[in-house]
C-alpha cells in the first residue's frame, strides 16, 4: 500500500561560492511525486565513496573549515585553492545535491512501477544523500526478498566497477589483471570475481597490514608497493600471470608508469629476439581513480606497444549494452551478501555527515574507514 510522502525532505548539497570557498549544507528541498515509470523511495542507506568526495568537498582545505547553520540544518565550509579554481568553474554559484548510490522502500509509484510498493531497492542516479529520492525504473536494481537497505547500498559503484574490469579485461583480449589500491572494499570484491572466475589477478597494495588481509582471504599475488622489493616482485608477478592490463585507484604519481615498465620487463623475459622499439605486446593501464591528486608521473621505458587511459563506469556500461549491464546487474543481485558485501566502518545520519569529525574521517579514503550514511537516522 502507498504511502503519502511528505512534500518535503532533507538533502545534503554542495555549492562552490565564487569566494573561493564550497559551502556543504543540509537543505529542505521538494519531494517530487513519481510518474509513470517512477517510483518514490525512502532512502535509508548511502555510502560515501571517493567519487562522492570530489562533488561533495573537493579540493576544499579542510584544515580551515569552519561549521554554521543550525542543528537542524548545518553547514560546513572551507576555501579552495585558487589553483583548483580554474577546473571547477563551470559549479561556482551551483547548489548541487551529492550521492551517486543508495538503497531504500519504495512508498510510492507511478504507472507501471506500482509492483514495486513497498519493495527494498537499490538505487543509482545521484541526490542519494537524502530523505526520499524520485528516480527512473532504469536505475533501480530490485534486491531479493530479506535484503536490507544497509546491504544493497553500494550495489552499483564497487561491484559494477569490478565486474565492469574483468568484462573489459576479456573484451580487448587480456587474460589477467593488475589492481592498485587491491585492499579497498572495491578491491576485495574483484579479488572474489577472479577467484570465482579462475581471472589471475595481481594486488598492489600500500602497506603489510593490507598485504596480510588479502592473502588471508586466499590472494596468490600480493605486493606491497612501499616494500624495498616491490619493483623486483612485480616483474616476476607479472610473469607469473602474464597480465598486461592493469586499473590504477591511485591516479597521480609514478605508480601508473612502473607498473608499464614492469610489464615490459615481463614480457621481454621470454624474447628470442630483439627490437629497439620493445615488445609488441600492446600493455594498457587505465586509471579510474584520484586517491593520489599529483601528477601522473611516468619514465617510456616500455617500448611503444602501451596504452595509458581513464576508466569510468557510465560510459563502458553504455559501451556494453543494455544486455550487458542487465547480466551484471543481475549478478549483483543474486551475490549481494557474498561476492558483492560491502563493509562500513561508521554509520551517520545526514545531520552527522557535516560535522568537521566526520568529514576529517570519510574525507580520507583510508581503507577499512568506508562510511555509509543513514538519512532516516535521528
Amino acid at each position: 500500500m502507498a504511502t503519502t510522502p511528505p512534500s518535503t525532505g532533507l538533502q545534503i548539497r554542495s555549492l562552490l561560492r565564487d569566494s573561493a570557498e564550497i559551502e556543504v549544507s543540509l537543505a529542505d528541498v521538494p519531494v517530487a511525486p513519481p510518474g509513470p515509470g517512477e517510483v518514490l523511495v525512502r532512502v535509508e542507506a548511502s555510502p560515501i565513496n571517493p567519487s562522492d568526495l570530489g562533488l561533495l568537498i573537493g579540493p576544499a582545505d579542510l584544515s580551515a573549515g569552519r561549521t554554521g547553520g543550525t542543528n537542524a540544518h548545518p553547514t560546513f565550509t572551507a576555501p579552495v585553492p585558487k589553483a583548483a579554481l580554474t577546473a571547477m568553474a563551470a559549479r561556482i554559484g551551483q547548489s548541487l545535491p551529492v550521492g551517486n548510490e543508495g538503497a531504500g522502500t519504495v512508498i510510492a509509484a507511478g504507472e507501471g512501477a506500482t509492483h514495486l510498493l513497498g519493495r527494498t531497492i537499490a538505487m543509482f542516479g545521484g541526490a542519494m544523500y537524502a530523505q526520499y529520492r524520485t528516480l527512473k525504473l532504469a536505475d533501480c536494481l530490485v534486491l531479493a526478498e530479506g535484503a536490507t537497505a544497509a546491504q544493497g547500498a553500494s550495489c552499483f559503484v564497487n561491484p559494477l566497477t569490478a565486474l565492469g574490469m574483468v568484462e573489459t579485461m576479456r573484451r580487448e583480449g587480456h587474460t589477467a589483471l593488475v589492481h592498485t589500491a587491491a585492499a579497498s572494499n572495491l578491491g576485495q570484491m574483484l579479488l572474489r570475481i577472479c577467484q570465482a572466475d579462475g581471472v589471475k589477478l595481481v594486488n598492489i597494495v600500500r602497506s603489510a597490514a593490507q598485504a596480510d588481509l588479502l592473502r588471508g582471504q586466499g590472494a596468490t599475488w600480493v605486493l606491497d608497493s612501499t616494500a624495498p622489493d616491490f619493483t623486483d616482485r612485480l616483474v616476476d608477478a607479472l610473469a607469473e600471470t602474464g597480465a598486461t592490463l592493469a586499473f590504477d585507484a591511485t591516479g597521480g604519481g609514478k605508480l601508473a608508469g612502473q607498473i608499464l615498465a614492469a610489464m615490459e620487463a615481463a614480457v621481454i623475459r621470454t624474447a628470442t629476439t630483439y627490437s629497439r622499439y620493445g615488445s609488441t605486446v600492446h600493455k594498457q593501464v587505465y586509471i579510474y581513480g584520484a586517491l593520489n591528486t599529483g601528477p601522473t608521473e611516468f619514465t617510456r621505458s616500455f617500448g611503444s606497444a602501451w596504452g595509458m587511459g581513464g576508466w569510468l563506469l557510465m560510459p563502458r556500461l553504455a559501451q556494453f549494452g543494455a544486455e550487458t549491464a542487465d547480466r551484471l546487474k543481475a549478478r549483483v543481485a543474486a551475490e549481494l551478501t557474498t561476492t558483492f558485501a560491502s563493509h562500513y566502518a561508521a554509520e551517520i545520519g545526514l545531520a552527522e555527515a557535516l560535522r568537521p569529525e566526520a568529514i576529517a574521517q570519510y574525507a580520507k579514503r583510508a581503507t577499512g574507514a568506508k562510511f555509509l550514511i543513514l538519512p532516516q537516522k535521528g
